[in-house]
């Protein structure tokens, strides 16, 4: 049995980790994830808004388009994925599921 010494561990720890929405769902086990962060223009010294997509590897199909989720670099995957999806951290409001009655409902009510 091999035992971790702790010199190794925070090496693992010092992996690369940013929360992110889901934009795509549409591949088995596969999420298209876009991260937003500001930066600082070098010249201008203008905040600007930075964008990437990236691919992330989901195992369990959990995550679903419009949900906030937590990747962490990973070891190659496939051609595009070096991601993976490590926990949900907000689920996507669905418009009408917040447990209170939607509006057409007492209308059509009164139309019978």
């Amino acid at each position: 049995m091999t035992t971790i010494s702790a010199k190794e561990t925070p090496a693992r720890a010092m992996r690369h980790n940013f929360t992110g929405i889901v934009l795509s769902d549409k591949t088995d086990k596969t999420r298209v994830v876009l991260v937003e962060w500001l930066d600082r223009h070098p010249r201008y010294d203008k905040t600007v808004r930075k964008r990437s997509k990236f691919y992330a590897h989901d195992e369990k199909n959990e995550s679903h388009t419009g949900d906030k989720v937590e990747i962490m670099g990973t070891r190659p995957i496939s051609k595009l994925k070096r991601w993976r999806v490590v926990r949900i951290v907000e689920k996507a409001r669905i418009p009408g599921e917040s447990g209170v009655a939607s509006a057409s409902a007492p209308a059509e009510k009164e139309a019978a």
